[in-house]
């Protein structure tokens, strides 16, 4: 039952239950809030600081080569429908022209509208 619960930040006790929206300790009486764990996780964040979300619309800022390749993304180039990912290249998208490949986010900037 208490697989789910965080020990008490207080004492450490495991012997923590819930009640509406609070977390009690039985130990020490400690009451606090519990946080979900998608309140915790770092937003990814654009080059000028707007967060990002899976299947917003970004533009490359800058030319970028491609590994491997002679190929260039070019700067203005617009990515529709990205995908937010864990890593180094935290944006998972399909380039026109170019393909499926992986994009770091301080290189776009996401398109309002």
């Amino acid at each position: 039952m208490n697989d789910t619960l965080p020990p008490c930040p207080e004492c450490a006790s495991i012997y923590v239950y819930q009640v509406d929206a609070l977390l009690n300790c039985p130990e020490c009486g400690h009451e606090w809030v519990a946080q979900d764990a998608d309140d915790t996780a770092p937003a990814t964040r654009d080059s000028v600081g707007n967060v990002l979300e899976d299947g917003d619309t970004v533009t490359v800022i800058k030319d970028l080569k491609i590994k491997g390749s002679s190929s260039v993304v070019k700067v203005g180039t617009k990515v529709r429908g990205i995908r937010l990912v864990d890593g180094d290249h935290d944006i998972d998208c399909k380039v026109p022209g170019v393909g499926q490949m992986g994009l770091k986010s301080q290189f776009v900037k996401k398109v309002f509208g």
